[in-house]
């Protein structure tokens, strides 16, 4: 996808990130995964409802989107529905409203792979929607190599009406790409996954690391595994500094410690 646009950028911004000894992120409360996506490539849930009331972002209101089986949610603002595109584009240029904590061909139809899963729980004291790509495969149906990786939307009404977090949480990165998407057969090269959110208008934000080759990957020199999580905070509509870490509480039993990623920025599109 490629748009004749202008970028300006925004303010810096501090990425916040809790770390773990085992960077084992992925957190399952009762619930998390109630309802599952039947195996498929490129395909998508029906409409759901986040069960989180309604939530201001940047001036539209979110009830709920779509669970794309690659990695990443799309929302219900006008005329956005379901993504089947396999190849990620650029976030920071499209005019589609979503959240993306792996945008790449995840696909599930070996046996040996999991599947996507979706459903309701508490982090922290409050009422979250979770979606959930563990141990999946990428296509054509390889599953030699798995990733597992998760978004969090938590509702933030304690705050202020409509204010919520998300939070992108990662436990391995094996394979980069699907293999029509130019990667190999290891899941590795081509157009490799992007990761980030977008409002489909004039904000939009990428992690480091998106669309180059071998970024993300478990040892790679922008490591999701390595982050484990990433959350950002949206009040009043606006994602605001600085990204805060998951809530420790969200992390019962797990020793965490708190570290700084390093300084990156979100991007605004103009027309």
């Amino acid at each position: 996808m490629s748009k004749a646009l202008n970028l300006g950028l925004l303010a810096g911004m501090a990425l916040a990130t809790l770390a773990t000894a085992s960077n084992a992120q992925i957190i399952r409360p009762a619930g998390y995964d109630a309802n599952i996506l039947a195996r498929n490539d490129d395909g998508s849930t029906g409409f759901v409802d986040f069960g989180l009331g309604t939530l201001n972002f940047f001036g539209q209101n979110i009830t709920g989107g779509w669970v794309n089986n690659n990695g990443n949610v799309t929302l219900d603002t006008p005329g956005n529905g379901p993504l089947s595109t396999f190849t990620p584009f650029n976030l920071i240029t499209t005019g589609r409203a979503m959240l993306a904590p792996f945008f790449a061909d995840v696909d599930t139809r070996d046996t040996s792979s999991g599947v996507t899963t979706y459903g309701n729980a508490q982090v922290g004291g409050r009422n979250a929607f979770f979606a959930n790509w563990e141990n999946v495969g990428y296509y054509n149906a390889q599953a030699g190599v798995t990733n597992s990786f998760q978004l969090v939307v938590i509702e933030r009404s304690d705050r202020g009406v409509g204010d919520f977090d998300f939070c992108f949480l990662y436990d391995r990165i094996l394979w980069e790409t699907g293999q029509a998407s130019g990667g190999n057969p290891q899941g590795l090269g081509g157009n490799s996954a992007r990761a980030g959110w977008s409002n489909g208008s004039t904000n939009s934000f990428e992690l480091n690391g998106s669309a180059i080759n071998g970024a993300f990957l478990d040892g790679g020199p922008n490591s999701l595994a390595a982050i484990g999580n990433i959350c950002f905070v949206v009040r009043n509509g606006n994602v605001e500094p600085p990204v805060i870490p998951m809530p420790p509480a969200a992390m019962a039993g797990v020793s965490t410690m708190l570290g700084l990623a390093g300084i990156s920025a979100f991007r605004r599109r103009r027309a």
